[in-house]
């Protein structure tokens, strides 16, 4: 039972984020054997004020 997390930043539109579950799914079948009913896919994202690079915040960019 594989489990994929993804953390990004927030933004992305639903049919965007209905996209990423599915590309992931089929790249983990793929690469793993797993069959996709056994494939979870955990998205977080993440508010541009709660994260940074270097010091600085996403929002603050």
């Amino acid at each position: 039972m594989p489990i994929i997390n993804v953390k990004l930043l927030e933004g992305r539109s639903d049919e965007q984020l209905k996209d990423l579950v599915t590309e992931v799914t089929h790249a983990v079948e793929k690469t793993t054997g797993a069959n996709k009913e056994a494939i979870h896919v955990v998205i977080e994202e993440m508010r541009k004020d709660h994260y940074a690079v270097g010091g600085v915040r996403k929002s603050d960019q």
